[in-house]
């Protein structure tokens, strides 16, 4: 989405704009999220306040709430049917454990003037022990939404080619040659929009960040379905809930059962959501499912700018952390600013090229560990099991959606060997 978002921004400016696409718009992560258009990202702002300070953590409040209006502007300028409603977020506790998170929530946010509530009930059949609550916040039909944005920027002149798998980046005399498996494009600025970027050197994302696979399902509950909110709770596994619209009804979609894409899944995560679901509606029928991946950052914001300090013009925004609606707004204003050589008053908040200390030092362990050993498996082993072709690690199987997992850095492949998600470019 946030390729498609800086498009937007600068063809507005007179800019000309060409997007690459490797299958069809909106039919990976940005069109299989929940579609929240939201400032709450679960409970970020006692983290942000103590790990880098008040200041930081009321901007990136800003940041979101800025783009949330954004979004709704755009809506209502390019005249978007998308479906969008206005809506409370809440995060909400079944376990008395977790009240005392919701309460420094709370009470963080209202250092920072963020007007969150404490609630003691939500609009869905759940005994809750308490939830945060954060008004004016809305949601979307996240297709309808991005391909309201090409329109957009196909009436003013932009290009967008779809089934355009880039494969290769090449700097020549200040400018770039960008390859597809049929044709090539020259241009001074490059924007990686493949979620987790495909270039490994100089950035060393791979290093930053990981891949987490989510799991979700649209059921009718066969009831009148009117929520004034959309739902995540603060326990493990993370159940995130919303309603969405479809031939003037209410459906439910749930999303949960996270897992770090490639390292085995835990029972049947579909199974799992589909019980949480008939505990609240046991009439409700299931019609549809899917998987996304997403980036995770191992601080918890995302990496927006710079693709590297080396590689001048050449842009990336990645590690959404599975908030990517105004993330992605974000991305496109920053960057698109960049290009047009305009200082971003945001942009020091998600600076690409940062160097703080690991906040989470224990994954970056794990990372590392799992990189090295899916390396050496193979020769140590001499597993059977194929290796990626984005760094060479072992892939796992996946036998609920019979795909070749990758655990090191998440690309996915195919039964028979095709790529449905990167960072790898090759097939098997």
């Amino acid at each position: 989405m946030h390729g498609i978002s800086t498009a937007y921004n600068l063809v507005n400016q007179g800019k000309t704009v060409a997007v690459l696409d490797r299958d069809l718009i909106a039919s990976h992560t940005s069109g299989g999220n929940t579609g929240k258009v939201t400032s709450q990202h679960g409970l970020i702002y006692k983290y942000l306040y103590e790990s880098n300070g008040e200041d930081y953590a009321r901007r990136y409040f800003e940041a979101n709430e800025n783009a949330l209006k954004n979004i709704k502007e755009i809506i209502a300028k390019e005249n978007i049917d998308c479906d969008f409603e206005e809506k409370s977020a809440y995060v909400f506790t079944k376990d008395g454990k977790d009240m005392d998170k919701l309460k420094q929530e709370a009470e963080y946010c209202k250092r920072l003037g963020i007007p969150n509530q404490l609630t003691t009930k939500i609009d869905l059949p759940i005994d809750i022990v308490g939830a945060v609550r954060l008004d004016n916040q809305g949601q979307f039909d996240p297709v309808k939404y991005i391909n309201g944005l090409v329109q957009a920027i196909i009436n003013k002149g932009g290009k967008i080619f779809e089934n355009s798998k880039v494969i290769d980046i090449e700097e020549r005399d200040k400018e770039y040659i960008v390859s597809t498996e049929k044709a090539s494009i020259t241009t001074k600025y490059v924007v990686i929009a493949t979620r987790y970027p495909i270039i490994n050197f100089p950035g060393y994302y791979f290093l930053k960040m990981y891949q987490s696979t989510s799991f979700s399902m649209v059921f009718d509950t066969k009831t009148e379905l009117n929520t004034d909110g959309y739902y995540i709770n603060t326990e493990l596994p993370t159940i995130s809930l919303r309603t969405v619209k479809a031939n003037g009804k209410n459906l439910l979609q749930i999303v949960g059962g996270d897992y770090k894409t490639g390292t085995g899944i835990c029972g049947d995560p579909f199974k799992f959501l589909e019980n949480k679901v008939l505990e609240m509606y046991p009439q409700a029928e299931k019609l549809s499912q899917w998987t996304a991946e997403d980036c995770i950052s191992l601080d918890k914001i995302a990496y927006i700018g710079n693709f590297s300090n080396i590689l001048k013009n050449i842009y990336v925004a990645t590690g959404f952390n599975k908030w990517g609606i105004t993330t992605a707004n974000i991305a496109g204003d920053i960057i698109a600013d960049k290009i047009l050589g305009y200082k971003n008053k945001y942009e020091d908040i998600f600076k690409s090229s940062r160097l703080n200390p690991i906040k989470n030092k224990d994954e970056l362990a794990n990372m590392l560990k799992e990189s090295g050993n899916g390396i050496i498996l193979r020769k140590v082993k001499d597993t059977p099991n194929p290796t990626c072709t984005h760094l060479g690690c072992t892939l796992s199987w996946n036998p609920l959606e019979d795909t070749w997992d990758c655990a090191c850095h998440g690309s996915r492949f195919s039964k028979d060997g095709k790529v449905i998600e990167g960072p790898a470019i090759k097939d098997l």
